[in-house]
Order: C-alpha cells, then sequence, then structure tokens
C-alpha cells in the first residue's frame, strides 16, 4: 500500500523566479540615470526656450516608460513566484516584458523612418551647435546605460524535478546561464538610443561643415533599420518562449542521446521547451525492455539542459518484439 504523504513526489514550481535578478538592479540604476536626465533636459529647455533640449528630455520620457515596463517585469515575476496558479512559475513573464519591450522597439524604428522621410520631403533649419551638444549629452547618458545594462546573462541556479505518469521522482541540481529577454529588451531601447545620438553626431557635423543636410534623414533612416533588425529578432526569440516552441534541434538530440545511452531504451516521443531564462521543461516517452523507473531516466538527462520539471512516461514490451 503507497503512504498517503505524498511530500516525496511533489515540488515547488519557484525556480529562482523569487529572487531579485541582478539585470533588476541595474534596470533600476539606468532608470534613475535617464529619469535624471530627462528631468534636467526638460527643465532646462523649459527654461532657456531650448526645442531641442524639450525633444530630446520628452524621448527620454518615453525609454524611462519602456524601461519602467523592463523593471515591472521582474517585480511581478518576483512577487508572484510562489503562486501555484502558474503552472511552471514566474519564467514566462521575462519573455513577455522582452516581447513588450520588442514592440516598443519596432514603434520606435518606425517613427524614426516616418520623420526621416517627411524631413526628406520637407527639410527644417537645424540649429546645429544646440543639436550636437543634446545629441553628446544624450549619448553620455546611454552609453552609460548601454555598460550596465551590457552583461545579458544571469548568473542561473535551480532544483530541477522530475515527475512520471507511472511512478517515481527525480532530483537534479545544475548550474548554468540563461538568456535574460527582459534585460536584452532593456538594452536593445539604450543601444538604440545611443546609436541614434551617434548617428545625429556624424550627420549634424557632416551637415554644419559640408553643408551635408540630407545626411541628417538618411542616418535616421539608417538607425530605424538597424533598429527594426533588433526588435525583429527579440520578437523572434520571444515569441518562441511564450508559444511553447521546441527547443533547438541540438538540445532535443542531446537529450534523446542521453536516455537512449543505456541498454535497449528507446525514446518514442520527446518535447523539450523554455519556461523562463535558461531553463526548460521536458515531457518523454520511453519504450523499454528493462525494469526501470522514472528517477533512473530522470538521472540521465544533461545537467547543461536544465530541465527543472519533467514528467516521463516508461512503456515496457516483451524481449522478444525488439
Amino acid at each position: 500500500m503507497h503512504s498517503d504523504n505524498l511530500h516525496l513526489w511533489t515540488h515547488r514550481h519557484v525556480f529562482g523566479q523569487d529572487r531579485r535578478r541582478a539585470g533588476e538592479r541595474r534596470t533600476l540604476l539606468v532608470i534613475a540615470l535617464t529619469a535624471a536626465t530627462m528631468v534636467l533636459e526638460i527643465s532646462t529647455g523649459i527654461l532657456f526656450g531650448s526645442m531641442a533640449l524639450l525633444a530630446d528630455g520628452l524621448h527620454m520620457a518615453s525609454h524611462t516608460v519602456a524601461l519602467g515596463i523592463t523593471a515591472f517585469a521582474y517585480a511581478y515575476a518576483r512577487r508572484h513566484a510562489a503562486n501555484p496558479s502558474f503552472s511552471f512559475g514566474t519564467g514566462k513573464v521575462n519573455a513577455l516584458g522582452g516581447f513588450t519591450g520588442a514592440l516598443l522597439l519596432a514603434g520606435f524604428s518606425l517613427a524614426m523612418a516616418w520623420e526621416s522621410v517627411a524631413r526628406f520631403v520637407a527639410p527644417v533649419p537645424i540649429a546645429f551647435d544646440q543639436a550636437i551638444g543634446v545629441a553628446v549629452l544624450g549619448l553620455i547618458v546611454n552609453g552609460v546605460s548601454v555598460l550596465l545594462l551590457g552583461e545579458e546573462h544571469d548568473h542561473g541556479h535551480d532544483h530541477g524535478h522530475g515527475h512520471s505518469a507511472e511512478r517515481g521522482h527525480g532530483h537534479a541540481h545544475s548550474h548554468a546561464h540563461g538568456h535574460d529577454h527582459n534585460l536584452r529588451s532593456a538594452y536593445l531601447h539604450v543601444l538604440a538610443d545611443a546609436l541614434t545620438s551617434l548617428l545625429a553626431i556624424f550627420a549634424l557635423l557632416a551637415g554644419k561643415y559640408f553643408g551635408l543636410n540630407w545626411m541628417d534623414p538618411a542616418m535616421g533612416i539608417v538607425g530605424a533599420l538597424l533598429v527594426a533588425r533588433w526588435s525583429a529578432g527579440l520578437l523572434r526569440d520571444t515569441s518562441h518562449t511564450l508559444l511553447d516552441r521546441q527547443a533547438s534541434e541540438a538540445l532535443c538530440d542531446q537529450l534523446r542521446a542521453a536516455v537512449e545511452s543505456h541498454g535497449h531504451d528507446r525514446v518514442a516521443d520527446l518535447h523539450l521547451w523554455s519556461i523562463g531564462p535558461g531553463i526548460h521543461a521536458a515531457e518523454i516517452t520511453v519504450v523499454t525492455h528493462d525494469d526501470i523507473a522514472p528517477p533512473a531516466v530522470r538521472a540521465r538527462f544533461p545537467e547543461s539542459l536544465r530541465v527543472v520539471h519533467a514528467t516521463i512516461e516508461i512503456h515496457r514490451c516483451p524481449a522478444g518484439n525488439g
């Protein structure tokens, strides 16, 4: 008779999301820096009647909002990490924050392209000295922000558990690094802004000293195309996580080979997908002649895959059917 105490076969679905990530601390620092610059530029622009400073201050405000979404995603994931209504923890909140940031980046690139084309059609007078000063200030602030957010990987330290449709419980311990899509979103926002400032300085200098005023909108279009490309990459990666897309063929082959490395065991069905930065869940069906239990199969999983939740189904067939 089995025991009424099921604690050996149950576990909490908290895979490190309850801890404050390094990316969250860095994001808060960048928000403080961006917000301070925003207040300085807007107040100075109003005080001295500078539209360039005022416009850049409002631009900084939009990035403060975007970075605020990143910070909110971190806080929400941490606050609700132990909420059992999230089937595999709150790891995907990270991807959702990154996806939202990618949409904002796409909007930013469209706005850049629209304004640049408009200036090709109807050029406007440029106050070169003032504009160059604002662009240099923006480059300094965003350069510091890029350095703060440059580490796109956080250390992971999680405990993985395996459950089976038959019986048994697996437990594995692993150390690995995982992609933080939320931090990547914040990083791309400040990188896009730094790129915009750099291209603007180049174009403004060309216009001031060589009369090449068309360089200003041209560099705007170049920047818009680069930002659009970054946005598309982030949208692709985060949507794969949000839609439970199967992990790469290389990772699936690695898991399959590890499970089939003993005896005549064969993997009949395998699903491996991301449930958070650098962590995976797996469902696997094994056909075998041997009398093996799910924990034995779970023990074969490579630690590098960081499978923190596994459902293992075992089917036994007569030796004569091999």
